[in-house]
């Protein structure tokens, strides 16, 4: 401890990064919470994959977007070329997902085709959408912030346990969970890696910290809306 009585800075932007979304996480575990505890969560676990979906589809075509605009800012820029290489190697593991949250909702006797065919929430579409706008207009590194929140946190065995047992579905409905939760440990730890490897300014690691915090925000309040049924095109 300094002489002024003040912590040091975690050393790493990683660690920097994760002490930030700690800060602001609490609300989505109250949003998960709220979804496990809900009386009627067999009910709303299709509204869930639904939302699960409309994110997980974005996830290689928002990655593509910040390594395409990496690329283009040239090979001089080690961040940019740093962030392009991950996102190289990143996208190839997460292509499919989405078909993994079409065959959960198969198992739930839920219809693709009403899903494919309803719009997102704008919530949903303001999460996804401030990592186009921060890619293509200000900083594709901005994207880190974004992964950071999707992969760092990914839902424990005993979580997605009680899941299966508070809504009665068979454990087939749950395949992305279970995939991510064994998935998404090695997955932070490659972010964790390659964060701490780019030469990262403090006006990097600001817009970053920005997008992991809008991220949380957002996403919680998206999730939140699958509880309280706001979510747009119900029933469509």
């Amino acid at each position: 401890m300094s002489q002024t009585g003040t912590q040091p800075a975690p050393a790493g932007s990683a660690a920097r990064l994760r002490l930030k979304l700690g800060l602001v996480l609490g609300d989505v575990v109250n949003a998960r919470d709220r979804l496990l505890n809900h009386p009627r969560v067999a009910d709303l676990y299709p509204e869930y994959l639904f939302f699960t979906h409309c994110i997980i589809r974005a996830s290689v075509p928002v990655m593509r977007c910040a390594r395409d605009r990496a690329l283009s800012i040239g090979v001089s820029d080690p961040v940019a070329a740093g962030l392009a290489a991950y996102l190289d190697e990143h996208i190839a593991e997460e292509m499919h997902h989405d078909d993994w949250v079409l065959d959960d909702l198969d198992v739930v006797g839920g219809d693709r085709e009403a899903l494919l065919a309803r719009a997102p929430s704008p919530t949903v579409a303001s999460l996804v959408g401030a990592q186009y706008y921060w890619i293509l207009h200000h900083d594709p590194v901005a994207v880190m912030g974004y992964i950071a929140l999707l992969e760092g946190y990914p839902p424990s065995t005993a979580l997605i346990d009680r899941l299966i047992d508070r809504t009665g579905h068979p454990p087939e409905a749950f395949r992305t969970l279970l995939a991510h939760g064994a998935l998404d440990e090695h997955h932070r730890l490659e972010f964790d890696r390659a964060l701490d490897a780019l030469p990262l300014s403090p006006a990097h690691e600001t817009i970053i910290g920005l997008s992991a915090m809008h991220s949380t925000h957002t996403f919680a309040r998206a999730l939140a809306e699958v509880i309280d049924g706001a979510g747009l095109g119900r029933g469509g």
